[in-house]
C-alpha cells in the first residue's frame, strides 16, 4: 500500500512499519516511522525526520507532517525521535518536532553526539548551515533497544560519520540503513568525519544479515526500499564494487 502527499511517498512495508519516501526537488532523507509501539498518548517512533526546509525552500518538515497525517498520525502521537546520525538534512527537524510535541524524547549515538559537538561543527558550516539546535535524552550504543513490542538492534556502522547507526528489526528482518548503503550506490565518505575504509567494514557487517527488507536514507535512481532477499544480496554484491 502506497500514497503521495506533496514530495513524499508513504509506503506500508510492515503491520507497525511506515515508510516516507522524499520524492521532492533537492536534498532531504527518507524517514521511517515504528508504530504502536510505546505506552501512552505517544506510542509512535520516528527515524529520522529530515529537513525543516531544504536548498530549494521545499518546506520539507511540514510536508511531512502532512503525509503523516493522512495515515492518520500526528506530531503529537510521536514519542521518540531516533536519528541514525547527525548530518542536517537527518535531523534538522528535531527541534521543529520539539516545537509542536515537548514531550517527544531524542535519541542519538553517543559516538555520534560527541562528533557533531566538535568535528561535526565544521561541515555545518562547510554547507553554511548553523548546527541543528537539539540536546538529545537518550545516548545510544550499539546493542538491543527494547521498545514496547519490540526489540530493534542498533549496529554502528561509520563510514558516513563516525557515529551512524543502522537499524535492525530481526524478527522481521528489516534494515534502516541511513545513509551507509542505499540502493546501487554508499554514502558519501568526503564530508568531514567520512572514512571509505570504515565505510567497506560496515557494509561488510551489514551483508552479513538476513535481510528481507532494506530501507535506505535517500532514494538513488533505482529506488528506496528493496524487499526481495534476492535483490537485496545482489545490492550488496553491486555496492563493493566502490571498494
Amino acid at each position: 500500500m502506497f500514497h503521495e502527499n506533496a514530495n513524499y511517498q508513504s509506503v506500508k512495508v510492515l503491520e507497525n512499519l511506515y515508510g516516507y519516501l522524499w520524492q521532492g526537488i533537492g536534498n532531504n532523507c527518507n524517514t521511517y516511522l515504528f508504530t504502536y509501539l510505546l505506552e501512552g498518548k505517544h506510542p509512535h517512533v520516528l527515524i529520522d525526520p529530515g529537513h525543516i526546509s531544504n536548498e530549494f525552500g521545499s518546506p520539507c518538515f511540514d510536508q511531512l507532517l502532512a503525509a503523516l497525517h493522512k495515515d492518520g498520525f500526528d506530531a503529537d502521537s510521536i514519542g521518540l525521535i531516533i536519528n541514525t546520525h547527525a548530518h542536517p538534512d537527518h535531523c534538522e527537524a528535531n527541534q521543529a518536532l520539539k516545537q509542536k510535541n515537548g514531550e517527544v524524547l531524542i535519541a542519538l549515538s553517543q559516538i555520534e553526539d560527541e562528533f557533531r559537538k566538535t568535528v561535526g561543527e565544521k561541515l555545518y558550516a562547510l554547507l553554511g548551515m548553523t548546527a541543528p539546535a537539539f540536546e538529545p535524552f537518550l545516548l545510544l550504543r550499539e546493542g538491543q533497544l527494547n521498545l514496547g513490542k519490540i526489540s530493534l538492534r542498533l549496529i554502528h556502522t561509520p563510514g558516513h560519520s563516525p557515529g551512524s547507526i543502522s537499524i535492525y528489526w530481526e524478527e522481521r528482518k528489516s534494515l534502516i540503513t541511513g545513509d551507509v548503503l542505499f540502493v546501487g550506490s554508499i554514502g558519501r565518505t568526503d564530508f568531514p568525519g567520512g572514512d571509505i575504509s570504515l565505510l567497506e567494514q560496515s557494509i561488510n557487517k551489514l551483508a552479513s544479515l538476513e535481510i528481507n527488507y532494506l530501507l535506505t536514507g535517500h532514494a538513488t535512481e533505482y529506488g528506496s526500499i528493496l524487499t526481495d532477499p534476492d535483490k537485496i544480496k545482489r545490492n550488496f554484491q553491486m555496492v563493493r564494487f566502490f571498494f
